[in-house]
């Protein structure tokens, strides 16, 4: 029978979480999360091959987290909300929000060097999104042609995230306004929209 292992890789990326909110990527090491939670470094390296690889499976622990709330108001067919739900959960979850930025998912899916498990999730992740917006356009327009799916992507997604991604970068939480903004944007472009799209 063999020993339990001391360390989970749970712990390894709930380490390098708290590492990156104090301070930056730049300070995710292995030997500094190694070191947090009292680990010999090899014992990271028994469950990540680089600190690139503890990097993304945060990265799609959050995106997860994220887009579980993202898809629901989708699921519920209220737009408005899944825009809305970037600023909101950008706002209350700062430290995260910084994290989403550090990789986009198709440089996860992508690169031969992530280990098979880190692009199965990430193109799980891809394909559920692509679901909800596929079925939120289905809902909103009857169908979903490719100018349907432009719009409603860039309503939903690339506004909202634009938005939130100038005040991360700058290391301040994104404003209450930003709502707002996000609201009228969101009106401009789906709102009034006919069926025929």
């Amino acid at each position: 029978m063999g020993r339990k292992p001391h360390f989970t890789s749970e712990q390894f990326v709930d380490a390098a979480q708290d590492i990156l909110a104090e301070g930056g990527p730049g300070a995710v090491t292995i030997s500094a999360v190694a070191g947090r939670i009292g680990a010999p470094v090899g014992s990271v390296y028994h469950r990540f091959t680089s600190r690139d690889e503890i990097l993304a499976e945060l990265w799609l622990r959050i995106v997860d987290s994220f887009q579980r709330g993202f898809l629901r108001a989708l699921e519920e067919g209220d737009g408005l909300k899944a825009a809305l739900h970037t600023p909101r959960w950008a706002r209350a979850n700062p430290n995260d929000g910084c994290i989403l930025l550090l990789y986009r998912r198709e440089e996860l899916i992508a690169s031969p060097e992530w280990p098979k498990s880190v692009s199965d999730r990430a193109q799980r992740l891809a394909r559920e999104l692509d679901r909800g917006i596929v079925a939120f356009a289905k809902r909103r327009f009857g169908r979903a042609t490719e100018q349907a799916l432009r719009r409603i992507t860039f309503a939903l997604i690339d506004i909202p995230c634009a938005a939130v991604r100038r005040h991360l970068q700058v290391g301040e939480k994104p404003p209450d306004m930003l709502d707002e903004l996000v609201s009228d944007a969101y009106s401009s472009i789906l709102g009034g929209q006919d069926e025929s799209i």
